[in-house]
């Protein structure tokens, strides 16, 4: 089953404050599963981008790409900036990097970075720092530090389950 496309999703912004550590949990959890998913994968496989989507290595660029985006949100809420910084909704930074042309180890090394980077400052956050709110600006509703977490687990699962359904259509590289 593909997942459904991102920017279709609904949350549901109401993630018990006790769910925090959970959360982070899973943020750290992303880059071995990440490595587990693509590091045994052919080049062939890794960069084939099947009617024109992104490839497993863009993904995993993107999901590196979007982490200084989360860090300045979550500065957006420690600071009380009032309202989270926009996205490019376009992505053209993981549209322009040139994804394919780098190793897939040097695209996970620097997601592994970036995430913990962040893994680190989350666990430094005391409970009202989780609790702290701003307006998300596309979803138009406010957005706590915890909802903000549990947002990016969702957008990684949404990438690895993306990755998953690419190695699952890859049969034509062998035994994926």
């Amino acid at each position: 089953m593909s997942p459904a496309p991102w920017f279709e999703r609904a949350f549901s912004l109401d993630i018990a404050a006790s769910l925090f550590a959970n959360t982070v949990e899973r943020l750290r959890g992303t880059p071995p599963r990440l490595e587990e998913r693509t590091l045994s994968l052919p080049a062939p496989a890794l960069t084939d981008r099947p009617n024109d989507t992104w490839s497993i290595q863009e993904n995993v660029g993107h999901l590196a790409d979007l982490e200084p985006l989360w860090l300045g949100r979550f500065d957006d809420l420690l600071e009380h900036r009032g309202a989270l910084r926009p996205a490019d909704l376009t992505n053209r930074r993981t549209h322009e990097a040139g994804h394919n042309q780098a190793s897939i180890k040097e695209l996970l090394q620097s997601f592994r970075d970036l995430r913990t980077q962040m893994v680190v400052m989350l666990e430094k956050l005391d409970e009202a720092a989780i609790s702290l709110s701003a307006p998300h600006p596309r979803l138009k509703t406010p957005m706590r530090t915890i909802d903000l977490a549990f947002f990016i687990a969702e957008h990684d699962d949404h990438h690895l389950a993306r990755i998953t359904e690419l190695i699952a259509g890859g049969n034509q590289y062998g035994e994926l």
